[in-house]
Formats: structure tokens, sequence, C-alpha cells
């Protein structure tokens, strides 16, 4: 289906990429309700979205979004202020802010909700090169149990900047949101996105990242918390030399639904993305199973020669009571490319690490756990803020305390 145009509220965003099989809209109502049968749907479990699909879910209490400098024990508490110094800056801005949109452009009615219901937008802009000892932290709390809000935020970098952000999602309610992640031309962000909500809540949120010429994103998702998380990002390249890594990790426990809708669209020459997540399930026998949806799409597009495009999902099933949807989807409409390629695996412990760990004097509870440390150390050593590696570390203890493993 065509595209939709930006409306005529958003003249300062530039055109975006041609869209050729996605229907993209500002408007919720040229999105039909979502029933389960379509393939956007077909793992959500939709009672549980608590009406954020269908319009019966209304703004009850506000989401509060708070920047801070630095992170954990070295964060300035008092930086929640619109003035993180020279290099950067908080604005609370209107919907009408010409700004709003140069990520993308929302794929699917959640996300054409979120963005009408929104009151307003945070918009935080690095305007200068910032070193990886001063991370800048936006932290999200949900708006309180029972409650309903919806929220817009978008992090920019200026042409020629470099910076590390951690947007870190915490508290209960439910949640519809948009993401924007705006990466100037020849600017280097590194972001990790932390979901730790409390077991009550519910969080749909579409990422849209806009990629300028030559510049890097090295973005980092985290799933531990929350009773449905379903996360959309899209990757819409602007100019060539763009290149994305896309990592994540997720650990879900019985009763949990985690759910990751990735989409790499290479329709500039001469870009790269990677793409590795990888989750770990585990439910307690007699109570309702932990289930993942991993769906990783990438279309490489006729226009899109030289492209260099590789996406990787593994799951590890901890306990019987567990269910992993793992889908990579590659389409390339050119053969003038560097290299494309997919890979996707789902499956219990290795006997042979653990034979080969036991055999060596180490129990079996103990090398189950060095096994899972293991499968999720890839991911965590890309993390560049000690506290919050430290955090995530101590979070997948936690995890295997649930069980055992």
């Amino acid at each position: 289906m065509a595209a939709a145009s930006p409306p005529a509220s958003r003249p300062g965003s530039p055109a975006l990429a041609p869209w050729e099989e996605r229907h993209l809209s500002y408007d919720v109502e040229s999105f039909e309700v979502p029933r389960g049968r379509e393939e956007q749907w077909r793992f959500t479990p939709l009672r549980r979205l608590r009406g954020l699909h269908d319009g019966t879910a209304t703004a009850t209490a506000s989401a509060s979004i708070e920047v801070s400098e630095g992170f954990g024990s070295g964060a300035d508490q008092d930086a929640v202020t619109e003035d993180l110094g020279d290099d950067a800056r908080v604005e609370t801005v209107g919907l009408d802010d010409p700004r709003l949109g140069d990520g993308g452009i929302p794929a699917d009615r959640v996300a054409a909700q979120a963005w009408a219901s929104a009151t307003e937008a945070t918009v935080v802009t690095v305007t200068g090169p910032r070193p990886a000892d001063r991370p800048i932290t936006v932290t999200t709390t949900g708006p309180g149990a029972g409650n309903t809000a919806w929220l817009h935020l978008q992090v920019r970098l200026e042409p020629q900047t470099e910076a590390v952000v951690v947007l870190d999602h915490r508290g209960s309610g439910t949640i519809g949101a948009n993401v924007e992640l705006v990466v100037g031309d020849a600017a280097q962000l590194t972001l990790v996105e932390v979901h730790d909500w409390a077991d009550d809540a519910v969080f749909v949120g579409a990422s849209h990242l806009g990629i300028g010429r030559d510049a890097t994103l090295r973005h980092t998702s985290v799933t531990l918390g929350g009773d449905l998380v379903r996360l959309s990002p899209t990757v819409n390249y602007r100019a060539p030399g763009g290149d994305v890594e896309l990592d994540g990790l997720y650990f879900a426990d019985g009763g949990q639904h985690f759910e990751q809708r990735l989409f790499v669209d290479h329709s500039i020459p001469n870009c790269r993305s990677r793409v590795v997540y990888k989750g770990a399930l585990q439910g307690v026998e007699g109570n309702q199973p932990a289930h993942t949806v991993w769906i990783g799409d990438v279309l490489i597009r006729k226009a899109a020669e030289g492209t260099d495009t590789y996406e990787l999902n593994r799951n590890l099933l901890l306990t019987d009571s567990a269910r992993a949807d793992s889908v990579p989807n590659l389409e390339i409409e050119t053969g003038e490319i560097v290299g494309a390629g997919h890979a996707s695996a789902t499956g219990r412990f290795d006997d042979e690490q653990l034979f080969y760990l036991m055999a060596r004097g180490i129990p079996e509870e103990q090398a189950r756990r060095l096994v899972v440390r293991g499968f999720f150390g890839e991911v965590i050593q890309k993390v560049r803020v000690p506290a919050l590696r430290e955090r995530l570390e101590a979070a997948i203890e936690a995890e295997l305390e649930v069980v055992g493993a």
C-alpha cells in the first residue's frame, strides 16, 4: 500500500525512504482495528493490551520523563532540568513541533494512537561530542497501576556529534509510546534501552530510527520486566554510509509476553546493518507459560546496492513452561550487495557444555548458571555504561533464582 504523506502540521520533516509494503500514517482511523489474524498482530494476545489497539484506552494519568547526566551512583540527580551543559539540551514541546516525525511515521494502529493521544513530547538534543563517561539517562516512569498514559520521546544528535544515552523504563500501568532516534550526518549514538517494568505493566512502543549520511547507531535493547512488552523498532536510512547495530536481550518468566518486531529498511545504497537478539525463557509448572516473539524483517530494495546485512536470533528454553517464536525474514531485490544472511535457533541447554563443566567438578546448578551467563555475555559486554552492565548482570542472576536454574 502506498505510504501516507506527513500532514501539513509537520512541514519541516524530511521525506522518508519510499515504503511500498507497509501502510504508514499519523491517522489512527487509517488502520483497521487488529483482530489477531493480521501478520503484524498474530502473535500478540490482544486481550492483554487493555484497549491500546482498539481505541478504548484513554489517558487517565501521565508517564513521567526525567533526564539526568550520568547513570547509577555517578548520576547528577540535580540535572533533571532543561540544561545538560553546552553540548546537550532538553525541551518539552507540543505535537506540532516540526522536528517530530524526523525519525519515521507510525506503521500500526497503536503507534498512530500514541502519536495522536500524547499531549506533549520530550526532545533531547545533543549538540556536541560527549565522552562515554558522561552518558545521558532518560528515565520513564509509568502512570501507576490501573492507569493509562501515552508518551512521545525524541533523542536527536546533530551532525558530527557523539553521545551515550540510556533509556530506563520502569514503573506500573499501561503505556503506548513512540520513541524517535534521529542520528545526524556523521554522528555516533550508542543507546541502551532497558525495560524493567513492574509485574502489572503493559508497554507497546514503536521506535523510529532515522540514520543520516555516514551516521552510526549502536542500539541495545534489554527487556526484563512487565506483564506484556511489545517493541517495534524500524530503521530508516536517509543517505549512504549508515551503519546500524541492533542488539537485544530478553528474559521472560512464566506469564510474561515479550515481543520484538524489527524492520530494517535498506532503501539507500552502501549501508550496513547487524542484528543480534538473544532470549531466555522459564516458567513454573502449572502456571501460564512464558512466551517470547522475535520477528526480524530485513528488506533490501532495488536501489540499495552495496548493502551489507546479517541478523541472528537465539532462544534458550530453561524449563518446559516456555514458548519462543522466532521468524527471521530477508527479502532481496538487487544482487549488487556486499552480503546478506540470517539465522535463528531455539533450544534447551547444550548437554555437551553442561557435561564439560560438570566433568571438571562444577555442580550442575552452577554449571547451568555459567551457561546462561555465557549465552548473554556477547550482548551485555556491548553495554558501555559500567554501572548499568552490573545492574543487568545482577538482574539475570535474580531471574535464575526464580526456578533455581
